[in-house]
């Protein structure tokens, strides 16, 4: 086992959305154990955020982190509010890398996007109707972090296999 990944779905999404499962199946090929998080219960919570119940989904990552850092390298990925919280998570608990998929920079009246200096890799929309692009370069910029720009909107539908590739690409540097 080379370590462990945490691939964290979308808001309104699933564990077995399109994204997530091209991540597993990378992990998997490259000798890394893998789990995808449900947060299906916690995006239903309407009455705690129009996000459902963000707080909630961060403890739940938090948890399983910890466990799975304590057994050796962890690797925490997302895509949209999953790629928030695995990036919040990752200030918390020892991980060897992130992969963020249309990150959300600032989600008000959360705090804005913070992660520990680790290899980071991003993959970005330049037509991501809900994150501009521009936040997320300047971001990245100041973390010196791997970011793609895509032709593509928020969802990155039309970019699963170039994520994929950009992930086969993490985990072989680390």
């Amino acid at each position: 086992m080379r370590g462990h990944c945490i691939l964290s779905h979308g808001f309104e999404s699933g564990p077995d959305a399109t994204k997530v499962t091209a991540l597993a199946e990378v992990a998997a090929s490259l000798g890394w154990t893998h789990e995808r998080p449900d947060y299906t219960d916690l995006d239903a919570r309407h009455t705690v955020s129009e996000l459902g119940d963000v707080p909630a989904r961060l403890e739940r990552l938090l948890a399983l982190a910890r466990t799975a850092a304590a057994r050796g390298p962890l690797v925490l990925a997302g895509s949209s509010l999953g790629a928030y919280v695995s990036a919040l998570v990752s200030l918390q608990v020892p991980v060897e890398g992130l992969f963020l998929m249309a990150p959300p920079i600032r989600m008000e009246p959360a705090s804005p996007l913070d992660a520990a200096r680790v290899p980071t890799s991003i993959v970005h929309g330049w037509d991501d109707e809900l994150i501009a692009a521009a936040q997320v370069v300047d971001w990245a910029r100041e973390r010196r972090a791997r970011l793609l720009l895509v032709d593509d909107t928020h969802r990155l539908s039309m970019h699963v296999e170039t994520s994929a590739h950009e992930f086969v690409a993490l985990l072989k540097s680390l």
